[in-house]
């Protein structure tokens, strides 16, 4: 079949990493499914696979992506969640100390076809789009648990999300308006900021610049670049939550401003599949699409490793099978 995959780690030229061609249609044992991919989103974590982080060496090759929407042999559209846990756990799947994501141990979307648990799929909604789904399971489901699981925060309360373009970025901007938060947003570019604009962000800002007032909550996952600018931004026992470090782990803890002001830093990783579930439903009922920066074909893939790589991100980037 063809796929799209990593074919050796390269800590220090990940796309050197990256290759097109064919790999072997997998079977799916007891209790799996397999399903023929109409469309799959790319992550940071593809970027991650690629220079080896989270893999063992003798794993490779690994057919990358993480997220999927597509069709089972009885022809029922399916949106996949790419957590797959050790089947005695019982609770919050990401809490498995065992758990893993697909491309770390099971070979992931980028391809024709894709086997997982059958508890790892769900129905996908008639309202969105392959593509569209295809968004859900890492992204925005990182998203809906920062925001709804995670930050405690109430509507009408002010948030603030760092960076203005990147795929957690616009699903907090689109899910943040939606449940009635004020929504904050900073980015580098007036592009980027333009972008926060038009998903429904009620300000934008440079990055680091001061802000108006403190607010109730920063969602961040730059990391080191913008760190020190998300504590000095909240009220005083005021939270962040934070699910990435895109510009790397370093950052200054700032301790006598965390326990001085008595603020709150949470660690937010992934979702379960009742959390995917319920946010299907809620961008059902609120009619909510995610952001979509760029739709290529699988074959183009590496186009689409290039503008993430760059940081020329406007939403996610969607690879679509024919």
């Amino acid at each position: 079949m063809f796929a799209v995959y990593a074919a050796s780690p390269q800590p220090d030229n990940p796309l050197a990493a990256l290759t097109v061609g064919e790999r072997p249609t997998p079977e799916a044992p007891e209790g799996w499914v397999s399903v023929s991919v109409r469309a799959a989103s790319l992550n940071m974590h593809d970027l991650w696979t690629l220079r080896g982080v989270g893999i063992k060496p003798e794993q490779f090759p690994m057919i990358l992506g993480c997220d999927g929407a597509g069709v089972l042999e009885d022809g029922s559209e399916v949106v996949l969640h790419s957590v797959i846990g050790d089947p005695a756990w019982s609770g919050d799947e990401t809490l498995d100390p065992r758990r893993t994501l697909l491309t770390e141990l099971h070979q992931g979307t980028f391809a024709d076809t894709v086997i997982v648990p059958k508890r790892n799929i769900l129905p996908k909604p008639s309202s969105l789009s392959f593509a569209e789904a295809a968004c859900m399971g890492t992204a925005w489901l990182t998203a809906y648990r920062m925001l709804f699981v995670k930050s405690g925060l109430r509507p009408g309360q002010t948030m603030l999300v760092q960076g203005a373009s990147g795929g957690v970025s616009t699903a907090l901007i689109q899910l943040g308006r939606a449940a009635g938060y004020r929504v904050w947003v900073t980015g580098r570019s007036e592009e980027k900021r333009a972008l926060a604009s038009s998903l429904g962000a009620h300000d934008v800002f440079e990055s680091g610049a001061r802000l108006p007032e403190r607010v109730d909550a920063v969602f961040e996952t730059v990391g080191k670049a913008t760190w020190s600018h998300s504590m000095k931004a909240l009220k005083p026992g005021g939270i962040i939550v934070i699910s990435g470090s895109t510009s790397g782990p370093d950052a200054n803890a700032e301790l006598q401003r965390l326990f001085f002001l008595q603020l709150r830093v949470v660690g937010s990783t992934m979702g379960t599949r009742d959390e995917l579930a319920d946010l299907l439903k809620f961008c059902a009922l609120k009619d909510i699409r995610p952001q979509i920066g760029l739709t290529l074909p699988l074959a183009d893939a590496v186009k689409g490793f290039e503008a993430m790589q760059a940081g020329e991100t406007a939403g996610k980037i969607v690879f679509t099978h024919a």
